[in-house]
């Protein structure tokens, strides 16, 4: 069972150090980083005993908006620390599971993958001959994400309802502006760490589409 890596010491422990390395703001019930560990210590059998239920409820993310050199913004959705400690731990188990199946053209948010990996293809392409660049931006991709859609794909690759369950949970967590807390019917918000992995994860039928047309591509996040 997936829930059973996920809760296991090892991974747990894992994603405790990359949250605290992480640092990162808040959520909205206004705990640092620097409390996580001793949360976990106090609470650690509460916590772990309603993830094996399923009954644990995510909180709704605390929406941010970070300026754009463009002139626009960014929104973003920052998780309690504890959501973003589960959040981790479900990642690390994930990760191996999608990753590898991923394509060749996908440069964001991948093990051992960075943009200067992506710049370093484009210019391969480039010393091959190819001149003509179309540049792509799927607009408010991540605040657009169809639920449905994306639990299908999760569905066919997982068996663990618990973890698809949970899964959904943090898509439908909802989103607190000033104080009032909104439904997510659609999206993924930026800021937690298993949104990038989820956005792969569906965006990879686009990868697989545009390798289909015989393109020549490098895709990092919603930019290709």
């Amino acid at each position: 069972m997936l829930m059973d890596l996920i809760l296991s010491r090892e991974n747990l422990i894992a994603a405790l150090k990359r949250v605290e390395k992480n640092k990162g703001s808040h959520g909205i019930d206004g705990m640092s980083v620097k409390s996580l560990r001793r949360h976990l210590y106090d609470n650690w059998d509460t916590l772990c005993d309603s993830l094996r239920k399923g009954t644990y409820q995510p909180n709704p993310v605390r929406r941010i908006e970070i300026p754009k050199p463009d002139g626009g913004v960014r929104l973003l959705g920052i998780p309690t620390v504890t959501d973003r400690f589960i959040q981790q731990a479900i990642a690390q188990v994930l990760t191996p599971l999608f990753d590898p199946s991923f394509s060749e053209h996908s440069y964001g948010f991948r093990p051992n993958r960075r943009g200067h990996d992506a710049v370093r293809k484009a210019r391969e392409y480039i010393s091959e001959g190819y001149r003509w660049v179309i540049d792509m931006d799927l607009e408010k991709f991540f605040d657009k994400v169809n639920h449905d859609k994306l639990m299908g794909i999760l569905a066919s690759r997982i068996q663990d309802r618990l973890v698809l369950k949970l899964i959904r949970k943090y898509l439908q967590a909802g989103i607190m502006i000033n104080g009032v807390v909104y439904d997510a019917e659609e999206g993924t918000p930026q800021g937690g760490p298993l949104s990038p992995l989820l956005s792969n994860i569906l965006l990879d039928k686009l990868d697989k589409e545009l390798e289909r047309r015989g393109h020549k591509f490098v895709r990092y996040a919603d930019d290709c």
